[in-house]
């Protein structure tokens, strides 16, 4: 098992990945912010089968957190993610400190419209904001032929797929299906905050969202069904549901029965906030 090398600044990642190029070899890059987990590796299993090196950058990124949140809290264990990132094959990891990606004088900030209005945005205003900007910066430095994101952060896959058309920027994104626990439940780094009574509530997510999606599908009024969610998730044990929304798959707009849809939420346990989405099958 050999291990990633490691580089924690721009000018060493950009050395690398000359010498990779000047070999022949194609790029493809997973931006994570850590706390890998079995959906982070399936992403880098996609990585290593569309090209021959795999770079994985570890960052918790502080533009995209607002004062409010868990930034101080965010798990970082980055020993584990290596040991994590070594088994699963992963070429290089790119752990650059808050300094190296946003110096003293740093005072570019990019703004994706279109797929970022709306739900994530109306409870975290500037959170996508630092995800394109941050992306950006990542595939500015690492100039990838792939990048690999999840579905589970949908929102955020529109988001990365718009930035990417709208500034010509030479990655193809590659959305990956979400990786769930036995019960259904998405794999995410917060899943970590929650106690045993806790994951069996969250386990109650996934059950309602495909109750919903499968109604909305046989044709179910969309504001008395997504009422119906919200009101099941905090009978089930969530204390607040931000949003239960039905949206075009592509661009996030209000659905329509005549396209492919999404069925996203977003709930809180404690002061725990899960997201969860489903596709909306096809009206028979």
């Amino acid at each position: 098992m050999s291990r990633p090398i490691v580089v924690e600044t721009v000018s060493a990642l950009r050395e690398q990945i000359r010498d990779w190029r000047l070999e022949g070899l194609g790029i493809a890059m997973v931006p994570t912010m850590g706390a890998l987990h079995d959906g982070h590796i399936s992403l880098v299993r996609m990585a290593l089968a569309s090209a021959e090196r795999c770079v994985v950058s570890i960052f918790v990124n502080p533009a995209q957190f607002a004062p409010t949140e868990d930034l101080d809290k965010y798990p970082r264990q980055l020993a584990r993610d290596l040991d994590r990132l070594a088994e699963a094959g992963a070429h290089l990891a790119f752990t650059p400190g808050v300094a190296e990606m946003y110096p003293t004088d740093f005072a570019t900030r990019i703004s994706v419209g279109g797929p970022s209005s709306g739900l994530e945005s109306e409870f975290r205003p500037s959170f996508f904001d630092g995800v394109a900007t941050v992306v950006a910066k990542l595939f500015l430095q690492a100039a990838p032929d792939h990048a690999i994101f999840g579905e589970k952060d949908y929102q955020q896959l529109c988001v990365v797929r718009q930035l990417c058309r709208d500034l010509d920027l030479p990655v193809d994104i590659i959305g990956a299906p979400t990786v769930r626990d036995a019960h259904g439940l998405a794999m995410s780094s917060r899943n970590a905050y929650l106690d045993e009574k806790g994951l069996a509530v969250a386990r109650q997510f996934n059950v309602v969202l495909r109750r919903t999606a499968a109604a909305l599908a046989a044709g179910a009024d969309e504001a008395g069904a997504t009422a119906e969610a919200r009101q099941a998730l905090i009978e089930a044990g969530f204390q607040k549901v931000d949003y239960v929304a039905a949206r075009e798959s592509l661009t996030l707009a209000p659905w329509r029965r005549d396209r492919e849809g999404r069925l996203l939420a977003a709930a809180w346990l404690g002061t725990t906030r899960l997201i969860d989405n489903l596709e909306i099958p096809a009206s028979m």
